[in-house]
C-alpha cells in the first residue's frame, strides 16, 4: 500500500497572503506614526505660542512700561535684580526661532513715545507672532498666529505677513 505525502506545511499562496497582510498592517502603522508626529509638533507649537503670550504679558506689566518686548531674545533677558527671564532659554535662543518642526517669527511696531524697558530694549506698542511648519505636511499641517490680544489662531494658510498686532486676522479660526 502506498502512502500519500502528508499535507503539513504552507503553500506559496498562503505565504504570499500572509506577507501581503503584514505589509498592509505595517503601512498603516507608519501612517499613524506620521500623523502622531504631526499632531505632537502642532501641540508643541501651540504650547510655545501660549508661553510666549504669557511672557509678553509679564514683560508688559513689569518691565515694558505697558508695552511689549520686540524679540524672543529680549524676552529671554532677565530684568535687573532677577535671575529669571520672562521666557525660557529654549524659546529665547533666536528670532526667528526653529523649534519642534516650526519656525516662530515675532514682529511689531516700535513705540518711540515710551522710554526703554528695564532690560534696555525699545518696546513695541503691539506685537504679532507666527508659527509655520518647517516642512508643511511633514512637520505640521496648520500654521498658527497670535498677537497682543493673546488669542491663538490656526489655519492651513500661513499668517506670516498678514497677522495684525491686535484683533482677529482675515483668515483662520480661534484655537481654544
Amino acid at each position: 500500500m502506498r502512502r500519500l505525502a502528508s499535507g503539513a506545511g504552507f503553500t506559496i499562496i498562503e505565504i504570499l497572503i500572509v506577507m501581503a497582510v503584514v505589509g498592509i498592517v505595517s503601512s498603516l502603522a507608519v501612517i499613524a506614526t506620521r500623523q502622531a508626529r504631526v499632531r505632537a509638533a502642532e501641540a508643541a507649537a501651540l504650547s510655545a505660542l501660549h508661553t510666549i503670550n504669557k511672557a509678553q504679558f509679564a514683560f508688559m506689566q513689569s518691565c515694558g512700561n505697558q508695552s511689549y518686548a520686540p524679540t524672543l531674545v529680549s524676552l529671554g533677558t532677565p530684568p535687573p535684580g532677577s535671575d529669571s527671564a520672562f521666557l525660557s532659554p529654549d524659546l529665547a535662543q533666536s528670532d526667528p526661532l526653529q523649534k519642534s518642526g516650526y519656525v516662530f517669527q515675532m514682529g511689531g511696531t516700535a513705540n518711540p513715545d515710551v522710554p526703554p524697558a528695564c532690560t534696555g530694549v525699545q518696546p513695541l506698542s503691539g506685537y504679532f507672532l507666527t508659527a509655520d511648519p518647517l516642512t508643511p505636511g511633514h512637520s505640521g499641517i496648520r500654521s498658527f498666529g497670535t498677537n497682543s490680544d493673546r488669542v491663538v489662531y490656526g489655519d492651513v494658510t500661513t499668517f506670516a505677513g498678514n497677522m495684525p498686532e491686535s484683533g482677529a486676522p482675515g483668515h483662520g479660526v480661534e484655537i481654544r
